[in-house]
């Protein structure tokens, strides 16, 4: 993904945030991530740390809806986090950068190059964060895990045309963000192991097969 900041320079970078009025704040690990964000109308972007966005039903349980590294872009319109259930919460010590929405979109800065810049570096980032979510949905369509499993390792092959897939999830948040059993899913990644379907070298999965894209 883009970093939001490409192609200005320190300088310009410094000057677009403080024309964007904008605010830094500190988070530490396990702390909620701005809890009144929801009523706010903001777009933040994670400049150091870890977060995940989950989403906690009745009995406790979390599910993973966005894993939030340096440089993610999130906010009130671009995340879910609509529900009263839904949580930011950083998984390490985090620094976030808030601009207010109204402010980043006033046509009166469109004169500085560093603003236009920054703001198509914002669109390609939600544009690949749509695309995420799309395929997302298609993997949760799948009703085995098996096909979750398959589905997502087409998608990663996809993205670079390398039977390589370094995970970025832990196997946990894997199926967190499957929304399935953990250890269910561990025994189904065991078989395709078994029947020379993939690879398993820690977080290295390499595809014996080649999907069908």
């Amino acid at each position: 993904m883009d970093a939001p900041f490409s192609g200005i320079s320190e300088l310009q970078k410094n000057k677009l945030l403080k024309l964007l009025g904008t605010h830094i704040f500190n988070f530490n690990k396990n702390q909620e991530i701005l809890q009144t964000m929801k009523d706010d109308n903001i777009v933040c972007i994670l400049l150091k740390g870890h977060a995940h966005i989950v989403n906690i039903d009745y009995n406790g349980e979390e599910t993973l809806e966005e894993d939030l590294t340096e440089n993610s872009v999130f906010g009130t319109s671009i995340s879910d986090i609509e529900s009263s259930n839904c949580q930011i919460i950083a998984k390490e010590n985090c620094s976030v950068l808030v601009i207010d929405y109204n402010k980043l979109i006033n046509i009166n800065f469109i004169d500085h190059k560093y603003y236009n810049i920054f703001i198509n570096n914002l669109f390609q980032i939600i544009h690949t964060k749509i695309k995420e979510k799309n395929d997302r949905i298609r993997i949760l369509t799948k009703k085995s895990i098996r096909d979750k499993l398959l589905e997502f390792f087409e998608s990663e092959y996809k993205k670079t045309r390398s039977k390589y897939i370094y995970m970025q999830k832990s196997f946990k948040e894997l199926s967190d963000y499957f929304s399935v059993n953990r250890s269910a899913m561990f025994r189904e990644l065991r078989y395709l192991k078994d029947e020379n379907f993939i690879k398993i070298d820690g977080r290295r999965i390499t595809l014996l097969y080649t999907p069908q894209v």
